[in-house]
């Protein structure tokens, strides 16, 4: 086989690299942060919407001053949540409608308008939708509505022309000229929304992967989150992943430069370049200097003496139950063990009960530690009429009670893949039919 030409790898390159920002950043402008590599993603973009729309289902749209990747969803508790720059802190729910009222309201405004007149127009569409906004006057509200019109500014749906939408923070309300780029505006929400009756239809119609089927989600689910363990998927999408897992791992290598850790219990994609996961553990930070502390001793108590596997016939372990108050004890050893010496913040040193739920957070959506309860295996999530079983009624691997209890039990489950951050490494002799994330050691960034 002739080895490809210099042209045909820089071509490659090109592609990978044009694929891999829109991966992460779905609305890339002209201007913006990412303006160098914007002419790849248009000198490529019929290439790359064909691809897109093959292996993710996913629509680009490419203009002359932006691209918007309509990325999809992955369900419940599968979302990318937006936050504050300056803080790191979640939007709230709040944030969120404010955001959403700004936006109803940009896609027809003026090319130019006042921020004050973009905040009474935002009041109007609140009454017209119902939502009760009369208290934007406090101090913690206005600051949640300069988040909400930052984030705009930050996707270039709103230009600063004079002043800042800061402003509207100020307890003398400032002002300020803005411009309005209305076809940015419109590109922003991709999800359904005519067709959905609520927030949580929205949810699950934009997690339905439509003809592709089993197909498209696990793609989208290889490439959207940290981890993905079997009972994530349904029968027919653990039959699909099993059968071709392989093709799948050279494909994901080609297009995005992607290498597929596969295991037992499941399968991740790792960026070794660090730069398409927006989830870092190791990481900086109070909160995730105590999260790898704590996976790191949740796996040293909890690891399984023996994770067996279907094939073998053992039954599959891909989580284990934490015991009731283990984990604010060993937040506690953490905290006297570590706090003070790692000059960890002292409001979190205060509010044990916050940093727990901090740290958590973290974990579960590392998607190292979960809350106990029902999965997508067990039908949780699925969007109506979604194909769940096998057509031709192959036998799948068995995931029931893969995690340890049911999902009535409550509590928490400690994931097979926080053993890639174990301290030691767990040596079994080369006749050991399978492996287990328990017998690899990483620190790299799993997507």
């Amino acid at each position: 086989m002739p080895l490809p030409s210099a042209h045909d790898v820089a071509l490659a390159a090109e592609r990978r690299t044009a694929a891999r920002l829109l991966l992460a950043h779905p609305l890339v402008t002209s201007t913006g942060p990412h303006s160098d590599t914007f002419p790849l993603i248009r000198r490529h973009a019929d290439w790359l919407a064909q691809r897109f729309q093959q292996v993710f289902g996913y629509r680009l749209l490419v203009e002359s001053s932006y691209a918007r990747l309509f990325k999809a969803g992955l369900g419940p508790d599968s979302g990318h949540r937006l936050q504050r720059p300056s803080t790191g802190t979640p939007f709230t729910p709040r944030t969120y409608a404010y955001l959403a009222l700004a936006l109803s309201v940009l896609v027809t405004a003026p090319e130019q308008l006042l921020l004050s007149q973009l905040v009474a127009d935002l009041r109007a569409a609140a009454v017209d939708a119902g939502i009760d906004v009369t208290d934007t006057g406090r101090q913690a509200e206005r600051r949640t509505l300069a988040a909400a019109l930052r984030q705009l500014v930050d996707w270039g749906v709103l230009v600063e022309t004079e002043g800042q939408v800061a402003a509207v923070a100020e307890e003398r309300a400032g002002e300020a000229l803005l411009t309005v780029d209305r076809d940015i505006a419109r590109a922003v929400v991709a999800g359904p929304l005519a067709q959905s009756r609520d927030g949580a239809d929205l949810v699950r119609r934009a997690a339905d992967p439509g003809f592709g089927g089993p197909r498209t989600y696990v793609r989208r689910r290889l490439v959207e989150t940290p981890v993905v363990h079997l009972d994530d998927l349904t029968d027919a999408e653990r039959e699909w992943l099993r059968t071709r897992q392989r093709r799948e791992a050279q494909a994901f290598s080609e297009l995005l430069g992607l290498e597929a850790e596969i295991r037992a219990e499941g399968i991740a994609l790792i960026d070794t370049d660090d730069e398409l996961t927006d989830l870092r553990l190791p990481g900086t930070g109070t909160v995730a200097q105590a999260a790898l502390l704590l996976v790191e001793r949740l796996v040293a108590r909890l690891r399984p003496d023996d994770p067996g596997h279907p094939a073998v016939g053992g039954r599959l372990v891909i989580g284990v139950p934490v015991p009731d108050g283990l984990l604010p004890g060993l937040l506690d050893e953490l905290v006297e063990e570590y706090g003070k010496r790692g000059n960890w913040q002292r409001g979190h040193l205060e509010d044990r009960d916050g940093f727990l739920d901090a740290v958590l957070d973290l974990l579960v959506r590392m998607r190292l530690i979960a809350p106990a309860g029902p999965v997508r295996a067990d039908g949780h999530g699925l969007p109506e009429g979604y194909e769940e079983t096998v057509a031709d009624g192959r036998s799948v691997t068995d995931v029931s009670r893969a995690r340890g209890r049911g999902p009535a039990d409550g509590g928490w489950i400690l994931l097979a893949a926080a053993a890639r951050y174990a301290t030691t490494v767990a040596v079994k002799s080369r006749t050991t039919p399978t492996r287990s994330p328990a017998d690899a050691v990483s620190e790299e960034s799993p997507r």
